[in-house]
């Protein structure tokens, strides 16, 4: 099918928007730090299950050490340290300047994809990149008044470049990972292992595990975070990780990060914010690139 790592790319940022509205209503309730390891002890369920549904193992053994090694770096860089990163910056930032931050990753990805793996991309193609980054660093660096001035700027900057860092480097290394054919669903199961394992290990560490399983408790936080599982570190990631493999990396890492973008018209059903004329105007600047990228 043509163009299908563009299109699973976009259908990603649908995903990850949709599921950061879940996230965002359920860590209201419970915080953030169980909502992230709710998710992937959930996401860990359901990816054992579709595995076992699908391939008649609960584990890709078959993989290889070498790329069960790769997809487990990736999933302690994703899931565990470059989100850490990017929820401190959150709250060292605020989620505006931290979404502008992460604009980074497409570039961090393009990068990276030409060094390790042998990646270019036309002058083109690095245009229609620039003008989607443009487009989104309008809507989210896009001021809201004294409240939101930032704090610890300094320390906020370099935990949200670490968290755009952290997901390229993911991505690279999910693509060597899955070299030779193997399925996104048994690289992005290595992947939610090596993730869950190391965030109970840190809970644990801190004596906070108990602390974190009481608060899903909560039954309306814990549906919200079942929703948000299924459509970020289940169907979410399985659709980045196709993307990737079939496209270049610079594409489908900007495709992948319109979310915030796709954000707006959610915002204003779920949230009521209102949408400035600025917003809208870098929605449809950065859907115009995302857009070129299937013409160039």
């Amino acid at each position: 099918m043509a163009y299908a790592g563009e299109l699973a790319a976009l259908a990603t940022s649908l995903c990850w928007a949709f599921n950061s509205v879940c996230f965002t209503v359920a860590g209201r309730r419970v915080g953030s730090q169980a909502v992230n390891a709710a998710r992937l002890y959930m996401a860990l369920a359901m990816l054992a299950a579709v595995h076992l549904a699908a391939f008649g193992t609960v584990f890709p053994f078959h993989a290889g050490t070498q790329r069960l090694a790769l997809l487990a770096v990736s999933g302690l860089i994703g899931f565990a340290l470059g989100d850490a990163l990017l929820f401190e910056a959150f709250l060292l930032l605020g989620a505006r300047v931290a979404m502008l931050l992460m604009t980074l990753s497409p570039v961090f990805s393009a990068i990276l994809a030409r060094v390790f793996l042998g990646q270019s991309l036309g002058l083109p193609k690095v245009a229609a990149i620039l003008v989607t980054l443009a487009g989104i660093a309008w809507v989210v660096g896009e001021g809201h008044g004294e409240r939101e001035r930032p704090k610890h700027v300094a320390l906020g900057v370099l935990l949200g470049i670490g968290g755009a860092l952290g997901q390229s480097v993911g991505l690279i290394l999910s693509q060597l990972g899955m070299r030779g054919g193997l399925h996104p669903v048994s690289a992005n199961l290595v992947r939610v292992v090596a993730g869950t394992l190391a965030i109970s290990a840190w809970f644990i560490f801190r004596g906070r595990f108990m602390d974190y399983a009481r608060r899903l408790g909560d039954t309306r936080a814990s549906l919200y975070i079942l929703a948000g599982a299924v459509t970020g570190p289940v169907v979410g990631v399985v659709l980045s990780l196709f993307a990737i493999t079939h496209t270049s990396m610079g594409v489908a890492a900007t495709l992948m990060s319109l979310s915030p973008v796709l954000l707006l018209p959610i915002s204003m059903g779920v949230f009521k914010e209102r949408i400035s004329g600025r917003a809208w105007a870098g929605t449809v600047l950065s859907i115009a690139g995302a857009a070129a990228l299937f013409w160039v």
